[in-house]
């Protein structure tokens, strides 16, 4: 049991990229799909919850308000969107509301970045 604990952390320790390549690589090794062997693994695990949450590559960012800064919020709503005007004040106005939905982590901190920077605030989940 030490030696799967070991290769746990040794995994944690992997970029999206090498954890990608391994994917691929175990794929064609033992012809399954990652996806199933996630669903065979997961609830196996215990503390799924806390794994989960490390490898999670897929973000929802959540403008939860404007911060008393509305119309900077809802510029950069436009940038960040492409909404017209009424369509990203209604988003800023209805807060908490998502503003992009299954974005890499490197893009939710972006645009998390570029709304607080206008004085807004954002939730990523």
């Amino acid at each position: 049991m030490a030696d799967i604990a070991k290769l746990v952390e040794e995994l944690s320790k992997l970029t999206v990229m090498e954890a990608a390549e391994l994917a691929k690589a175990l794929e064609e090794e033992w012809g399954v799909s990652a996806a199933a062997a996630v669903a065979v693994a997961g609830p196996a695990g215990g503390g799924g919850d806390a794994a989960a949450a490390e490898e999670q590559t897929e973000f929802d960012v959540i403008l939860t308000g404007d911060g008393g800064k509305k119309i900077q919020v809802i510029k950069e709503v436009r940038a960040i969107t492409g909404l017209g005007l009424g369509e990203a004040k209604a988003l800023v106005e209805g807060a908490p509301k998502p503003l992009k939905e299954g974005v890499a982590k490197a893009e939710a901190e972006e645009i998390k970045g570029k709304i607080e920077a206008a004085g807004g605030t954002v939730e990523l989940k």
